[in-house]
């Protein structure tokens, strides 16, 4: 059933925090030779300063520069998912055609995994603490369940009141929560909890396109979006599932969104369909840097590498996906022993 909220709060704003230049100075020197001497070393210590920091600086302008981890045309224009395996490599939807998932090494080198049943489509993508992979089935309303180390889906859990669904995310207990957009009648979006049984519960009805969904790193909140009406949601999250406390985290004024994830400090980030980028927002709602991209479409965001802060962006447009390095490995990011925040 609908919630229904007495206020509203304050609209937080989408704004680039952007960090003031540095000066450098150099002092004076005199005209006696021991000054001219003082003068040189001081000058050489500042230089190598002067390296060292533009060095610290090329290396740290590596992070949030996206690159090219899969070409062009890889992955249909249903690209989605994705998500890090317990073997490292990124899983994704729709590789060559729809109805499949494609693994992608360390190398970039995508191959197909599995072909799902007849009929079925995959969209978002997670993996439990046991390996388990889930996948949202939006063409045959079903959360597909393939077994750690299978190659073959089964039905975990149906849905038949869904529009879809269409994004997936995991809480640390275990239970699963899909968003349910209806993209013909832009107000009928839902939100739906699975639980570890694969037993399914409507949380609420008369959203709008809902979109992105994400838990928070304590598993406290729930996050989503709604992709026509560019909100972003967030809701307490009870011990036992429930949602309560609905307030508007931030909103955007222009393009949509897609899929998101949070890094292990609780930031989101945010796919913004057509606009090209992803942005960083804090849990307070606070826009934190906005991360530019190649293409114009990305459809969702996950995080990997053998340090969890790899991210990859999967691109509509393009059917390839994107690379990044955060600053902060992500929540979920594969299951490797080796990896840690």
């Amino acid at each position: 059933m609908a919630q229904h909220y007495l206020r509203r709060p304050k609209v937080a704003q989408a704004t680039t925090l952007r960090s003031a230049p540095t000066l450098w100075h150099t002092p004076a020197s005199t005209n006696t030779e021991a000054a001219a001497i003082a003068r040189q070393i001081t000058l050489a210590r500042i230089a190598a300063s002067a390296l060292i920091a533009v060095s610290s600086a090329a290396i740290a302008t590596d992070d949030f520069i996206a690159r090219d981890h899969v070409s062009d045309g890889t992955f249909t224009t249903g690209i989605e998912g994705p998500a890090s395996g317990p073997d490292g490599a990124l899983y994704v939807v729709n590789f060559g055609k729809d109805g499949t998932i494609g693994r992608v090494d360390a190398d970039g080198k995508a191959t197909l995994f599995l072909t799902l049943p007849e009929g079925s489509i995959g969209n978002g993508i997670r993996f439990g603490a046991d390996g388990t992979m889930y996948i949202a089935d939006y063409a045959r309303h079903n959360i597909l369940r393939v077994a750690p180390g299978g190659t073959s889906a089964s039905v975990f859990a149906h849905l038949p009141d869904a529009h879809q669904p269409n994004d997936i995310a995991l809480a640390p207990d275990g239970s699963l929560y899909a968003s349910d957009p209806n993209w013909t009648k832009t107000d009928q979006g839902q939100l739906w909890r699975i639980d570890r049984d694969g037993k399914v519960q409507r949380l609420e009805s008369g959203m709008g396109t809902t979109n992105g969904i994400e838990v928070s790193p304590d598993g406290k909140r729930l996050y989503v979006n709604e992709s026509v009406q560019r909100n972003v949601w967030a809701y307490d999250l009870a011990d036992d599932g429930s949602l309560a406390n609905k307030r508007l985290l931030i909103r955007f004024d222009d393009h949509g969104m897609d899929g998101m994830r949070c890094d292990a400090d609780g930031n989101l980030y945010i796919a913004r369909y057509d606009a090209g980028l992803i942005a960083v927002v804090s849990p307070e709602g606070a826009l934190l840097r906005e991360v530019p991209l190649k293409g114009r479409k990305p459809s969702n965001v996950a995080f990997g590498g053998s340090d969890g802060r790899q991210v990859f962006v999967t691109l509509q447009d393009r059917g390839a996906v994107e690379t990044f390095q955060a600053d902060r490995p992500g929540r979920e990011y594969g299951l490797q022993p080796s990896a840690k925040p």
